[in-house]
């Protein structure tokens, strides 16, 4: 049997948005890529029609590391309602600001090379999670000859120069992965499409597991010191503080 070959995708944008909600009056974004936004990306980039089956799609094995962490601002506006020019009412809709994410996407060879040929020529425009929200990147990394953990794991930190300097000199990237059979602690999330139709969408659940210390990042690029703190004990020096020598 062949092994499983893995799509790396870099997410990265001035603003995403990954709707948990689809309520006109309040649109909310998840504080990562979902599953069935990636999916809806990449069945727009290969031509397909928002009432055509994505099962090949939902096959695939999906994992997000949190790259870089991005900020939740909120767009407000004021709409007049559009039946009474006199009325209106307030809307809201939600983003991850200057937000990074390696994405990836496990599976069959062949699917993944369809989808990596389709990110890099798009029959539509792509966009992360809305209109409004273009990639300042190219999408994708290319295959990995290796299971999606590992792909994860062994890829290097693709945050931004400033976002090092700022950040800790050591951390963990955080990874949120589909469940597997024998993970202990998974979150059920409605987050499988079934049908993008802008009539009536559908979607169905998936089990997702979070690893919140995902991979190690030695950061040289820190600005941050070093917390350094002795843990040895001298019982000598102790004795001559108590008694004041």
């Amino acid at each position: 049997m062949r092994a499983l070959s893995t799509l790396l995708l870099r997410l990265s944008a001035p603003m995403q948005s990954w709707g948990s909600s689809c309520k006109f009056e309040s649109r909310k974004t998840g504080r990562e890529p979902t599953k069935s936004g990636v999916i809806g990306m990449i069945a727009s980039a290969m031509g397909i029609e928002r009432t055509a089956p994505v099962d090949d799609f939902n096959k695939l094995r999906f994992g997000v590391r949190i790259d870089q962490v991005g900020e939740l601002i909120r767009d407000y506006h004021t709409v007049h309602h559009p039946y009474d020019n006199k009325r209106s009412y307030i809307t809201e809709r939600y983003y991850l600001a200057d937000a990074t994410f390696l994405v990836g996407l496990e599976g069959d060879e062949t699917t993944l090379k369809n989808i990596d040929f389709a990110l890099n020529n798009p029959m539509f425009p792509l966009f992360l999670g809305r209109r409004s929200c273009p990639p300042a990147n190219k999408l994708s990394l290319g295959l990995r000859d290796s299971n999606l953990m590992k792909s994860l794991n062994d890829e290097p930190w693709i945050a931004s120069e400033w976002y090092r300097k700022k950040s800790d000199p050591e951390l963990y990237l955080e990874i949120i992965h589909d469940a597997n059979s024998d993970d202990i602690v998974t979150m059920e999330e409605r987050d499988t499409p079934i049908s993008f139709s802008q009539i009536h969408r559908r979607y169905g659940t998936r089990n997702v597991t979070h690893v919140i210390n995902g991979v190690y990042i030695s950061n040289p690029d820190s600005r941050r010191q070093r917390s350094i703190v002795s843990t040895e004990h001298d019982a000598i020096l102790e004795l001559k503080n108590n008694r004041g020598d």
